[in-house]
């Protein structure tokens, strides 16, 4: 409800009119310093509204005086940093990938590539990080069939393994049940002898047929210990990393009808810098000599 003006006894200052259940509304001025601020930030925001882009339209907006785009800003960015990642690359399939690895610079830029080529590329198989799936191998331990230096994980992204490249790494198991070329019983026996490696061989078990057997038909490419062959692909068999399984059933199924696996010849896809940088990054993962 609205009063008359009155001077307040207490602090002597003039009241609204204004009163609501006995409380009377003094009229007190704002400090003199807050309205200068508040003039000049209104003075400010109207220039700024002048001179960058602020009041929509139509079918437009108001550019501004200056002309200024944080579009244009930013897609200059990412040009200039396009422009720098095309010369980074550009020197990365020029270097030797033995170099690429000492230059911290050329490294940043690789890895970077590498991770999501992987990602984009390899991850369905090979697993995210490398990790692996049945029948893919795991890129991030230290058991390679075709070798883990630089060089050599270079060679087999770039023309994949039995895939229609010229160079691919070839390599093939025979089918030594399905083709007839051991008997049932000689598949289990060598499959007794080449789990003692692992202790899947059933306690009491003489396993010296199938060492017999094993000399004779599987050394030649897994080695006389099981630890295989980077020449002809052949993996290890004394190792507890297996491609397929590691269970007696699944080297008895291997020994009957090989199962090979092929990958693709990336060279048909990517570019050289790129190849380049997956393998930089694939070494990365842990497991690169």
């Amino acid at each position: 409800m609205a009063n008359k003006i009155e001077k307040d006894a207490h602090s002597g200052t003039d009241t609204t009119g204004h009163e609501w259940d006995g409380l009377r509304e003094l009229d007190t001025p704002l400090p003199k310093w807050w309205l200068y601020v508040l003039y000049a930030c209104i003075a400010w925001a109207a220039v700024m509204c002048l001179l960058y882009p602020s009041i929509p339209g139509i079918s437009g907006y108001w550019h501004g005086l200056l002309g200024y785009s944080t579009r244009v800003q930013a897609m200059a960015g990412w040009h200039e940093m396009q422009a720098r990642h095309v010369d980074a690359m550009t020197e990365i399939a020029k270097t030797p990938i033995e170099q690429v690895a000492k230059d911290p610079q050329l490294m940043e830029t690789a890895l970077q590539a590498g991770r999501i080529t992987f990602a984009n590329n390899c991850q369905p198989c090979h697993g995210q990080n490398g990790t692996g799936r049945i029948g893919y191998p795991a890129l991030g331990d230290d058991v390679w069939l075709w070798g883990g230096k630089l060089a050599d994980i270079e060679t087999t992204i770039t023309h994949g393994v039995r895939s229609a490249d010229k160079d691919a790494r070839q390599s093939m198991m025979p089918n030594f049940g399905a083709d007839g070329i051991l008997k049932p019983a000689q598949i289990e026996a060598v499959a007794d002898y080449v789990g003692v490696w692992w202790g899947v061989t059933p306690s009491g078990t003489n396993v010296s047929a199938g060492a017999k057997l094993f000399a004779d038909n599987c050394a030649a490419c897994h080695g006389d210990k099981g630890q295989g062959n980077r020449d002809f692909g052949a993996p290890p068999l004394n190792s507890h990393v297996h491609l397929y399984d590691g269970t007696r059933a699944a080297i008895v199924a291997q020994e009957t009808h090989s199962r090979d696996g092929v990958m693709p010849n990336w060279n048909a896809r990517l570019d050289t810098a790129t190849i380049r940088s997956v393998a930089l990054y694939v070494h990365s993962l842990g497991g690169g000599e």
